[in-house]
């Protein structure tokens, strides 16, 4: 189950926001777009897949890095060698 902490990064990546508890009352709106309390319970359901997605794109981003290396004749190794 996701934390609220997780589901309010999702639904508000920039900040913006103090919670205190996990009830959407405890959230207080400082320097953001106030989201709605029908929006901060669905944003729980919706997490495993928002997560599910951020893993897909993070494994596909190392793959095409991985490739652009081997098109240049590069390896990971040689990167760690450059200290990079």
């Amino acid at each position: 189950m996701a934390e609220i902490y997780e589901v309010l990064a999702m639904l508000i990546p920039n900040g913006g926001y103090v919670a205190v508890g996990t009830e959407y009352e405890g959230i207080e709106f400082i320097d953001c777009e106030p989201i709605t309390k029908k929006q901060f319970t669905d944003g729980f359901a919706q997490f495993e897949a928002y997560k599910a997605k951020q893993e897909a794109d993070k494994l596909a981003a190392k793959t095409a890095a991985q490739a652009k290396l081997a098109a240049l004749g590069l390896t990971t190794d040689d990167l760690k060698a450059l200290g990079l």
